[in-house]
């Protein structure tokens, strides 16, 4: 229907209405429920309303410890003493950040401008801080980051503190004694039997060099045999000829 059409067919029902009949509104929805319906949402309102009841006196005692301070430190009387309602509301504020009712930030932020206000309130006269200036070197809070950090895990290594993880601890304790105790063991059984090694080493060094000493010693015995035996034969022939010659003058 085009949309000419459709303004003509309205305007002539509007005109068939008597004017005395009210027409109801009716709601964009019909559901009157505007709330979480799923299961998850309606776990999650129910901790919502349980994390409300924890962290929401926690925020307020804050606050009022707060305002208590800054209240203190304006009008000062005999009952309420400026310092010690300050360190109330800083701890106040550091418990609440504890337990998440607040930001941490959020809660150094506050206490920061709190000590600033009961400062000047004050005339300017110093109010201990909860807050401690470190004053370790940059190498000594490594290594203590890092002992922590050994700690920690040293901790998770050991299982749950029950009899069981304080038997396991135990025992493992006891094998890493007795692990180092085997390896200082082999060290030094090891270190004795190298000298005992270096000595025979050297021993057979020594008797290879007698050895060596002994076929040079025969080496050189052998060519003067040698040359005595060549002598000899060559001495026998001419002795035997003159033995010869000797019996053979007479015959004749």
């Amino acid at each position: 229907m085009p949309v000419r059409a459709r303004r003509i067919t309205a305007r002539r029902c509007a005109q068939t209405i008597p004017p005395t009949l009210e027409v109801a509104t009716l709601a964009k929805t019909p559901r009157t429920w505007t709330g979480a319906r799923t299961p998850s949402g309606l776990k999650r309102v129910r901790q919502a309303e349980r994390r409300h009841a924890v962290l929401g006196p926690r925020r307020s005692t804050a606050k009022t410890l707060v305002a208590k301070a800054v209240a203190a430190a304006t009008q000062p009387t005999d009952s309420v003493e400026p310092t010690v309602a300050l360190r109330e509301a800083l701890s106040a504020l550091d418990r609440a950040a504890k337990a998440g009712a607040i930001h941490p930030n959020a809660a150094a932020r506050r206490k920061s401008r709190l000590v600033l206000k009961v400062n000047a309130a004050l005339a300017g006269s110093h109010v201990p801080s909860t807050h401690v200036t470190k004053t370790t070197g940059k190498t000594a809070a490594v290594k203590a980051a890092k002992a922590r950090i050994a700690a920690g895990k040293a901790d998770k290594a050991k299982g749950a503190q029950t009899a069981a993880g304080k038997a396991r601890a135990a025992l493992s304790k006891s094998a890493r004694a007795e692990a180092a105790a085997a390896k200082a063991g082999a060290e030094a059984a090891s270190a004795k039997a190298t000298p005992a090694k270096s000595s025979a080493k050297a021993a057979a060094r020594a008797g290879g060099t007698k050895a060596a000493g002994a076929k040079a010693a025969a080496r050189a015995r052998t060519p003067a045999k040698s040359s005595a035996k060549a002598s000899e034969a060559k001495a026998a022939p001419k002795a035997t000829a003159r033995k010869s010659t000797r019996k053979a003058t007479p015959a004749e």
